[in-house]
């Protein structure tokens, strides 16, 4: 019987355990990967401390910090069910199951699929969900980059120095990104905006060749190689079934990250709190964590 469960080693979940692991509590950390999407964002030039850090940098140095405590940590392991039973909380995954008397969700978010015709035929077959992962492996192609927001940014400046050609369609008039990532794009010679456009279908033969796009009514054919999808996330709940969610499955917390269930916490991308930031998921983790230890010492 652990204190405390943590699902997800992103920036919430990885602060959280220092936290937890100072107040000596008695934890274990389950996750799929380690960094969440930190481990994904290329440059980020907003996190306190640093005026310039890569995204896997920054998550290495999230998995040094929590390694330096020894903490408990089972890897590659698909959280499946979170309930609450008798007075400890039960954490099934593809493995088997732990109880703990605590547990914190911070499973982040995940990609939104296009949901078009041949975004499953070519995935990794020329169509990515990550940039900062497959970015190399089209350098000197033409690529499509889907989204308008900071993501589709992120991985537009990162493709800028790698493809000989971005295009970007973006479903708004507009893009919507923070302004410093727009000025650079706009900047780029390499770049091609598509506003009000939206992609329609995914061709290949073994390998993305080309996407087609609806652009205010007309179709349009653009020999790419690559596509890039970024359209946002969606928040990895499924498995927290009797946790309340709010419409956009985002897991409702309390001041102290409490969720409707007893015992149960959440932090970061996966709750309702406003601003998908790394810094605010890692302060996130870390109220969460207090927030266990509290209810630890009032419930003895």
């Amino acid at each position: 019987m652990y204190d405390l469960i943590i699902i997800g080693a992103g920036p919430a979940g990885i602060t959280a355990s220092v936290y937890a692991a100072r107040k000596k509590m008695n934890l274990l950390v389950i996750t799929k990967d380690i960094g969440g999407q930190a481990a994904r964002s290329a440059d980020i030039e907003n996190y306190t401390g640093y005026q310039f850090i890569s995204g896997p940098e920054l998550a290495t140095k999230f998995q040094e910090h929590m390694k330096k405590y020894g903490i408990a940590l089972k890897e590659d392991e698909e959280v499946i069910e979170v309930d609450r039973i008798n007075d400890s909380i039960t954490v099934k995954t593809n493995e088997g199951a732990d109880e703990a008397k605590t547990a914190i969700i911070a499973s982040g978010k995940k990609s939104r699929e296009l949901g078009v015709p041949g975004e499953k035929e070519f995935k990794n077959r020329g169509l990515t969900y990550c940039a900062t992962c497959d970015g190399p492996l089209f350098t000197a192609k033409d690529v499509a980059v889907i989204g308008g927001g900071n993501s589709a940014l992120d991985a537009t400046l990162q493709l800028i120095k790698i493809a000989k050609q971005v295009y970007i369609i973006n479903l708004t008039p507009a893009l919507s990104g923070d302004a410093v990532m727009r000025e650079k794009i706009e900047h780029a010679k390499n770049v091609t905006i598509f506003n009000n456009a939206r992609v329609t279908n995914i061709m290949g033969d073994k390998f993305v060749t080309g996407i087609k796009i609806d652009k205010s009514g007309k179709t349009e054919l653009l020999n790419v190689q690559g596509v890039f999808v970024e359209i946002g996330l969606i928040p990895n709940s499924e498995f927290a079934k009797k946790v309340e969610k709010n419409q956009f499955g985002e897991i409702k917390v309390d001041c102290f990250n409490q969720t409707n269930i007893p015992g149960v916490f959440a932090a970061g991308d996966v709750t309702d709190v406003p601003g998908k930031q790394i810094i605010i998921a890692a302060g996130e983790g870390a109220k969460a964590a207090l927030g266990t230890f509290r209810y630890l010492a009032q419930t003895k």
